[in-house]
């Protein structure tokens, strides 16, 4: 598993709970986050030596925004080519495409295209599928289901509306379920398949506010383990990455300074986590050295919980 050589530069808690760029109204990434991503790939020799994921073609849902577009920079260092896929504007994921383009600009042929899909759509899932196929052929290795929403006014159970219960399920364990059904039935086998899905801390720490959305996630979590089980024999592997409070645009969306220094100094690291912090994990994961870790949901959150 790759480590930025920067790692150790990482603030604390003060300048790490600062909102970035993208809290201020925008929903998917921001400049700044392909900034630190194209610096943390061009210090880290070790993203192009033996290159794990070699041409190997991964989706990545929720791809143009906070950890997605981390994630996407990071496998395209590790030699993936990458399918990014977003929801409306597509101004961020091109730039991300840009990014990981200019990053592997040695490497041969096209690195990575965006397409866009509203993953609670069955036809739109299938058709992701079908256009990662178009553009670098049948073979497609990895799936990272890291689309993720959270309603920012953090309704308590006996407050949230069906409208916002339907809402969130329909991105988070509807959207998940869509893509890993698809994967399951698309991706390679016989090794290097691998299905990667997005829970959250949040299923742990059991926070007032996110009833609504930690349920969501444990239906993900739930549903990577007997996934699992049930690709008995295909070589592909199915886990759950849960990351702890990160400092995205989700995140910050409707809370306070106070409250974000509150979450930060509950973490034993005394700070909100970064992308960067995740992303190597889903690196991992997605490549040969993680074969024998499967049906797992692998928390990241500096000790959060």
């Amino acid at each position: 598993m790759a480590t930025p050589a920067n790692s150790t530069t990482k603030q604390l808690a003060p300048l790490c709970t600062s909102k970035p760029a993208e809290a201020n109204g925008k929903a998917h990434g921001s400049q700044m986050e392909l900034n630190s991503a194209a610096q943390i790939i061009n210090g880290t020799a070790s993203y192009f030596g033996p290159q794990p994921l070699k041409d190997r073609v991964a989706i990545v849902t929720g791809g143009s925004g906070g950890i997605g577009t981390e994630i996407c920079t990071h496998l395209g260092g590790l030699g993936a080519k990458l399918v990014v896929c977003y929801l409306g504007d597509p101004a961020p994921a091109i730039s991300v495409v840009s990014a990981i383009h200019s990053l592997t600009a040695t490497l041969p042929g096209p690195r990575a295209v965006a397409v866009e899909a509203d993953i609670s759509d069955e036809a739109q899932v299938k058709a992701l599928f079908d256009k990662a196929h178009e553009a670098f052929g049948p073979e497609i290795h990895i799936l990272v289901a890291a689309a993720g929403v959270q309603d920012p006014s953090y309704p308590a159970v006996a407050e949230a509306t069906v409208e916002q219960w339907e809402k969130t399920f329909a991105v988070n364990a509807r959207g998940t379920f869509l893509c890993c059904r698809e994967a399951a039935r698309r991706l390679v086998r016989g090794g290097g398949g691998r299905i990667i899905t997005m829970s959250s801390s949040t299923v742990g720490s059991l926070r007032p506010g996110y009833g609504v959305y930690s349920a969501t996630k444990a239906a993900v979590e739930v549903i990577t383990r007997v996934m699992a089980k049930e690709m008995k024999g295909t070589g592909i592997t199915v886990n759950a990455v849960a990351p702890g409070p990160i400092s995205t645009a989700m995140f910050f969306a409707g809370k306070t300074d106070e409250t974000v220094r509150r979450v930060a100094a509950e973490s034993p690291m005394g700070r909100i986590g970064e992308p960067t912090d995740v992303a190597p994990m889903v690196g991992f994961l997605a490549s040969d050295a993680a074969e024998w870790v499967n049906g797992q949901v692998i928390r990241v959150n500096g000790g959060y919980i």
